[in-house]
């Protein structure tokens, strides 16, 4: 089994097709994030569903700027050195975006701040609670990043209540340091299992074609459910440019099929698998039936009990944006 990343790059088949970015819902929502200056992961990150998803009047906030300062060799997002701490009114302006799209399910993304003494977890808080005293009854799903291991940054978070709290774990453990760098498998499986055990309803995907083998996708898979992830989405590598990391080899629909139908027998409640799936491609609908509907279970409004400490309530009084 080869340690490295494949150079070649074959041909796109026919089933990886996308729809172009155009029509008045595109321009619309465009129009929107730069009145706002708002980001979009989105448009950051050269997702292909983008063209779709601003059609339906749905879109991925990327919060805390667009520089991340780890530099993975799968993501398009600007990596470097932000150039200026998190914006406290960035939340605030998340919260009217949601409302002035009507949206019952907002997801909230970010790119990694490691500059930062705790990730961007604060603003990733008060971004929660600005969207629920702005549009109640909204679900608030967040992607966050491993906070670097931070149980604190993570307790931050929880804190806040989201409705769904996702980590992608993003490829198998192997293609760690190639694809994924400043992370760790068994950190990022940690922070799942810390976030079920406060009673969180919790998701992870992961990308295919990076030159993993059949088996270790496989254990991967097993790995995220015996963690206490509800929620997998599993969807092909897309290589952004020619500097990223090529890709391997494109899965047909009928794998993506079988590993839906995989990760469904070990336990999942939903499972999301295909060519074009991310982490919030019909973000909605997988949580919109069934015992994932709910909103956490947990110690209710005061907030998980903490670890090192008593409940807190980041969201009591309105959102808390840091100093």
């Amino acid at each position: 089994m080869s340690s490295s990343l494949p150079e070649s790059r074959p041909r796109r088949p026919s089933w990886i097709r996308a729809r172009a970015p155009q029509g008045p819902g595109y321009e619309r929502l465009r129009g929107l994030m730069r009145g706002l200056d708002l980001h979009t992961v989105c448009e950051e990150a050269h997702c292909p569903n983008l063209g779709e998803c601003w059609k339906r009047g749905t879109a991925t906030f990327m919060i805390l700027g667009d520089t991340c300062t780890r530099a993975c060799g799968f993501c398009a997002v600007k990596t470097g050195l932000p150039g200026q701490a998190p914006d406290g009114a960035e939340p605030r302006r998340v919260a009217d975006a949601v409302a002035r799209m009507g949206l019952r399910h907002a997801v909230v993304t970010s790119v990694n701040r490691d500059d930062q003494a705790d990730g961007g977890a604060s603003i990733f808080a008060a971004t929660i609670c600005a969207i629920r005293a702005r549009v109640p009854g909204c679900a608030v799903e967040v992607l966050i990043p491993d906070f670097k291991g931070s149980r604190e940054a993570l307790e931050i978070v929880l804190a806040a209540r989201p409705d769904v709290l996702n980590h992608n774990v993003e490829t198998v453990p192997r293609l760690y340091r190639q694809a994924r760098s400043g992370a760790r498998f068994d950190r990022s499986l940690e922070l799942l299992g810390r976030s079920k055990a406060a009673g969180m309803l919790t998701k992870s995907g992961i990308m295919v074609g990076l030159g993993e083998e059949t088996e270790e996708v496989e254990e991967t898979i097993r790995a995220i459910r015996s963690a206490g992830a509800d929620v997998l989405t599993v969807g092909q590598y897309l290589s952004p440019s020619p500097k990223h990391l090529p890709v391997a080899r494109y899965y047909t629909p009928e794998e993506f099929d079988r590993l839906r139908d995989f990760a469904l027998g070990l336990g999942f409640q939903h499972v999301e698998a295909g060519p074009l799936v991310r982490s919030s491609y019909h973000a909605e609908e997988h949580v919109a039936s069934g015992p994932a509907s709910r909103r956490p279970e947990g110690p209710g409004p005061a907030g998980p009990r903490s670890e090192t400490g008593p409940r807190t309530s980041v969201c009591a009084g309105g959102p808390r944006t840091p100093r």
